[in-house]
């Protein structure tokens, strides 16, 4: 079929009146966010302004206007970025993560704020929390579990003692690649990775790299950083980290599961209202007696709240002592949610909820 020229430029033309009316109403959007700012009057900084459930709301009414033919996560990924040079006209919200450069931990950070927040690389995720707690940081983001490896166990020790809140989760689909600088499999001799991503890639090491030295670094960017400085060594991590440090794909996806995702919590100082389709973590100390757990977990059955996970982990407070971190659907102030918390209290020790937030959307 021959080019028809001038329907070509017909076309193209309607494009560009398109992109004009686009860049308009992104104008206009960006403008009525500032009288926003202007109508909650002189706040203290960027992250008095950020609300996630107001952002969810949004996010989830895109979801439901959308026809096609743009995919529900492209729509997503472009309405989270308008939203997020918005609230960044003044100054950006700073957010921690397990850096350096190049983690899946940036990765669901970029998800869940966009790129116009400043990300925050961190050495380890009990820095994470300490740079929140000092005021330094806005929020953070760090890995809570992961869909065939299960818990990581760092973070939820670390709600132990802090006093920070749960304001949203992200649900980063993870695909693992082995990277190096000189782009050969014969020359690997050592492959470095987080723990979590050598065991999520074991089956395939074992096939294809059996006699290699597996080691475990602190992040999968690191093990990057390591890669690059030697031709012998290999590196388990995304294909942003490859990209990053300037390595070659060998291979990828080489995870074992097709579904391997990781979930990631984001971490503040404050509560937030409900959005509607919200989840509520929980810190149970559980009394010990004969059917305690029995006894906490009916409430919940009784008011309908539906439990998404529960965990246990040693409580710190004594040997043999344990508490049992549980997430169900619904928030804190929802009236079923509100009752069965408040039946709690005749078999817990002690109850702390860690946060009401907004479920991820995809």
């Amino acid at each position: 079929m021959a080019a028809n020229p001038q329907k070509l430029q017909e076309v193209r033309a309607q494009i560009d009146g398109i992109d004009r009316q686009i860049q308009e109403l992104i104008t206009q959007r960006a403008t009525w966010a500032s009288k926003v700012r202007a109508a909650k009057g002189e706040l203290k900084a960027a992250v008095e302004y950020y609300r996630p459930e107001r952002e969810s709301q949004i996010l989830r009414r895109v979801l439901d206007r959308n026809q096609g033919p743009l995919s529900n996560e492209v729509l997503l990924r472009l309405f989270r970025e308008i939203m997020s040079a918005c609230l960044a006209q003044q100054e950006p919200l700073k957010v921690g993560f397990l850096g350096p450069e190049g983690t899946f931990s940036q990765q669901a950070l970029h998800k869940h704020f966009g790129h116009s927040a400043r990300s925050l690389p961190l050495a380890s995720i009990e820095e994470v929390f300490q740079e929140i707690e000092s005021g330094n940081a806005d929020f953070g983001v760090v890995p809570v579990e992961n869909s065939g490896q299960g818990t990581i166990q760092s973070t939820l020790d670390m709600f132990l003692t802090s006093k920070l809140r749960i304001c949203g989760e992200v649900e980063l689909r993870v695909h693992q690649h082995l990277l190096s600088r000189t782009g050969r499999l014969e020359d690997v001799e050592r492959v470095y990775s987080h723990p979590q991503s050598l065991a999520q890639c074991k089956a395939w090491l074992r096939a294809n790299l059996p006699h290699a030295e597996k080691i475990a670094v602190s992040s999968n960017a690191e093990a990057a950083r390591r890669a690059r400085i030697a031709d012998d060594a290999a590196a388990i991590a995304g294909e942003t980290a490859g990209h990053v440090y300037g390595l070659k794909v060998l291979a990828g996806p080489i995870e074992d599961r097709q579904d391997n995702t990781t979930r990631f919590l984001v971490i503040g100082r404050e509560f937030f209202s409900p959005s509607g389709h919200d989840r509520t973590s929980l810190l149970v100390f559980v009394r010990d007696q004969p059917g305690a757990l029995y006894s906490v977990l009916s409430p919940f059955a009784k008011h309908g709240v539906s439990m998404n996970r529960i965990e246990s982990r040693p409580a710190h407070s004594g040997r043999w002592q344990y508490v049992f971190f549980i997430d169900v659907s619904g928030h804190v102030e929802d009236d079923n949610v509100a009752e069965a918390m408040s039946e709690l209290g005749e078999y817990a020790s002690d109850v702390v909820v860690l946060g009401s937030y907004p479920v991820a959307l995809i």
